[in-house]
């Protein structure tokens, strides 16, 4: 039983320490991961137009991870 409490001490200490981690990457290095070039695709600046004018062609935003922005008249 004290076992049984032990384990369940140290799950909700992990638990409660967990939520105070700070982010990794600080606020004015994000741009840096919106650059295209941290993309997985072979040429991400193409990949991106293309992914644009699928988006409005179909009607369909956001459904491959494309990038919002702008009025939407195209």
């Amino acid at each position: 039983m004290v076992y049984l409490r032990n384990v369940c001490l140290m799950a909700l200490l992990t638990l409660i320490t967990a939520c105070g981690i700070k982010p990794w990457v600080k606020p004015y290095e994000r741009h840096n991961l919106a650059d295209p070039i941290m993309s997985f695709s072979r040429d991400p600046v193409s990949s991106a137009y293309i992914h644009h004018v699928y988006q409005a062609r179909e009607g369909a935003r956001g459904a491959e991870g494309g990038q919002g922005g702008g009025c939407g008249c195209n």
